[in-house]
């Protein structure tokens, strides 16, 4: 009986453990979102506020957004070049521009890394450096 239990025990440690797939690139996750919430700090928060909840008819909401989780493409490119024109973020329409911040593509895929963990946000497929400079204007 101590036997099995003891299989059994080093069975589920062992699941639990594997749990990442890529124990690597979670690392490399982990580091850019660090990296991403400066970068939040220093360029986004003004508008999007500390809880990525926005301003209701002026900036819309990073926290819990359809826009940023659906439309990978569109946010890197927002976030890369500014934006301009309608967007629909959680059934609101917002129309503010963003004017492009200047920031790396490094910069850029570090914070949508950031953001896209962030507030009930869940991102499982990293966005890396190279995403970011594939996105043209």
């Amino acid at each position: 009986m101590k036997l099995s239990m003891i299989s059994i025990l080093i069975i589920l440690l062992s699941l639990l453990s594997c749990n990442d797939s890529n124990p690597k690139q979670n690392q490399q996750l982990q580091a850019s979102i660090q990296r991403g919430a400066i970068v939040y700090e220093d360029f986004c928060m003004q508008c999007h506020m500390p809880d990525g909840k926005g301003v209701e008819k002026a900036f819309p909401p990073l926290a819990n957004s359809d826009y940023l989780m659906n439309k990978r493409k569109e946010s890197i490119k927002a976030i890369k070049y500014g934006l301009t024109g309608e967007i629909t973020v959680n059934g609101k329409k917002y129309k503010t521009a963003m004017a492009p911040l200047g920031l790396t593509n490094k910069e850029v895929a570090d914070v949508m890394n950031y953001i896209t963990n962030s507030w009930d946000n869940k991102n499982d497929k990293m966005i890396t450096e190279d995403e970011v400079s594939k996105i043209q204007q």
